[in-house]
């Protein structure tokens, strides 16, 4: 995301808050402000972005148009649980109009310009793989395998697992390091190295 769309994302989080009365209650999937949302999901909506499209820039691009098409329709948004599935829907439909309205500057060629697909790996040893690191996860202590769990499988950053789990960003840190540690040390885990 860039300087200016956090700047514009700030500035619009002020607007819309002025004249609204109260911030919204409390709640994991509410947020006080526009800035707030942004700063919370824009890792987890750049990467909807980019799976609409194959240029990163062009992926923050309608990132931001979709937030501003968010920041614009703020106060009518009463879920805020529903405010990644407008975003989503504003990211969709912007694409949507831009592949509507692009102009065709590709055209048939006898070769093809893209590099030959690397293979892709076996699915028995990736599935083999997977088995053989939830088996270690599963070994560890039930607090750091929380940690792992969260840090790692649903990608939360050292701050929210710290607050998910009601302990210091320091205890976070030391407990997944040695987690870590562990899983290095782990024999099934081995062979896979």
């Amino acid at each position: 995301m860039t300087a200016s769309m956090v700047s514009v994302c700030t500035s619009a989080s002020k607007a819309a808050t002025r004249g609204t009365g109260p911030a919204r209650a409390g709640g994991p999937f509410t947020y006080p402000s526009f800035a707030s949302y942004v700063r919370a999901r824009q890792p987890v909506l750049l990467r909807t972005a980019r799976s609409l499209t194959a240029n990163p820039s062009d992926a923050e691009d309608l990132l931001q148009t979709a937030l501003t098409k968010t920041y614009v329709a703020w106060d009518r948004i009463e879920d805020h649980r529903a405010l990644d599935g407008y975003v989503r829907r504003a990211l969709l439909n912007t694409r949507t109009s831009q592949w509507r309205k692009r102009k065709v500057d590709e055209f048939a060629c006898d070769e093809l310009p893209e590099p030959d697909a690397a293979p892709a790996g076996d699915p028995a040893e990736q599935q083999v793989l997977r088995d053989a690191m939830w088996r270690a996860i599963t070994k560890l202590p039930t607090r750091q395998r929380a940690m792992v769990v969260l840090r790692y499988y649903e990608d939360l950053s050292e701050a929210q697992t710290a607050e998910v789990l009601g302990v210091s960003i320091g205890t976070v840190k030391s407990a997944v390091s040695r987690a870590l540690g562990k899983l290095r040390d782990d024999p099934e885990l081995t062979p896979v190295r």
